[in-house]
């Protein structure tokens, strides 16, 4: 479902994020292939460097159907920014792509928190961070950080995945699944 990104993914993905639906609200994109080629090869470069983490999403016959990031990493955490192709949207890949990155991101590298700036005309976006019962609303929580992104235009919201309220809920869904007797994996 994820994987690192490749250079042999552009052409697909970069026609995936042109699309209408999608391309205003992608953070990497370019006018043309060959600028989203020159454009992935950074990301992959800026993640050597430890300033990135970018991972390709791919569905279940390993084509590339979007991107999974985290950007600006500092102090242990970073935004995530997701985009989906339009053929995938409303299939559940956004959301399995983003618990499959935050399992990485909080068990595997230990990052502490993730950001999440959702332009609040992006209803679809919005639905979907909500859909996630760890999620908090960080407007009020994380004051200097709501400022920042908003510093040209109120357009934004800001919502905050912790490491803890992460790990702490997928505690309590583990347990309760070994209560209802369900098999654990």
């Amino acid at each position: 479902m994820l994987k690192p990104r490749e250079l042999h993914e552009v052409s697909a993905l970069f026609e995936l994020l042109s699309h209408p639906e999608v391309s205003p609200f992608v953070r990497q994109k370019a006018e043309t292939s060959d600028g989203y080629y020159f454009v992935t090869k950074k990301t992959i470069e800026d993640e050597k460097k430890g300033e990135l983490i970018s991972r390709t999403i791919v569905d279940e016959y390993h084509h590339p159907i979007g991107t999974i990031n985290l950007f600006d990493i500092q102090n242990n955490c970073g935004f995530l920014a997701t985009w989906i192709g339009k053929p995938y949207f409303g299939k559940g890949y956004n959301q399995l792509a983003k618990e499959l990155f935050f399992e990485e991101l909080f068990y595997e590298l230990g990052l502490d928190a993730v950001f999440i700036k959702i332009r609040r005309t992006n209803i679809r976006s919005l639905k979907a961070i909500l859909k996630f019962p760890y999620v908090a609303l960080g407007n009020s929580l994380y004051p200097e950080v709501y400022q920042q992104i908003n510093a040209v235009d109120d357009v934004y919201d800001l919502f905050i995945i912790s490491k803890y309220h992460y790990m702490s809920y997928k505690q309590f869904e583990q347990t309760e699944l070994q209560d209802t007797g369900e098999e654990v994996s």
